[in-house]
């Protein structure tokens, strides 16, 4: 199974996470795991003041440091995956980059907001459902 897991190194990716190393028997290490990690975009105006090398230093850099500890966990329990990183906003873009790699799960952290709307699910969390055409599992 090909699996994407995007991940943001909030709380609720920690627990995505303990789920899918506590569930090998549907997880194992045998599937085909992608770590993604969306960045939201600097203002134009930041971009243009500090320029496209610098401003995709900084996107490369902050997605290191939330994948690179992920990495390693996920090492720990026999799992390599691959990682890739993109720019925009983070709920249309998992559901594009699901539907564009071919893959079979979603697997993601969600978490609470206190608008009514996103009570039970976050706002990210609420986006995939809506533009996602590929099975989504939402951990809480």
């Amino acid at each position: 199974m090909k699996i994407l897991l995007p991940v943001d190194g909030s709380a609720y990716t920690k627990k995505m996470l303990a789920y899918l190393t506590t569930h090998e028997e549907v997880f194992s290490p045998d599937n085909d795991f992608t770590l993604l990690n969306v960045q939201s975009a600097l203002p134009p105006r930041a971009r243009a003041a500090v320029g496209a090398e610098a401003a995709k230093k900084y996107y490369a850099d902050e997605a290191d440091k939330v994948t690179r500890p992920v990495v390693k966990f996920l090492a720990r329990h026999g799992i390599e995956p691959k990682v890739t990183q993109k720019v925009g906003s983070a709920g249309e873009m998992i559901a594009r980059v699901a539907s564009a790699g071919k893959f079979d799960l979603v697997m993601m952290g969600s978490h609470g907001h206190s608008s009514l709307g996103n009570l039970v699910m976050g706002s990210v969390a609420v986006q995939v459902l809506a533009h996602c055409k590929v099975p989504v599992l939402l951990v809480r």
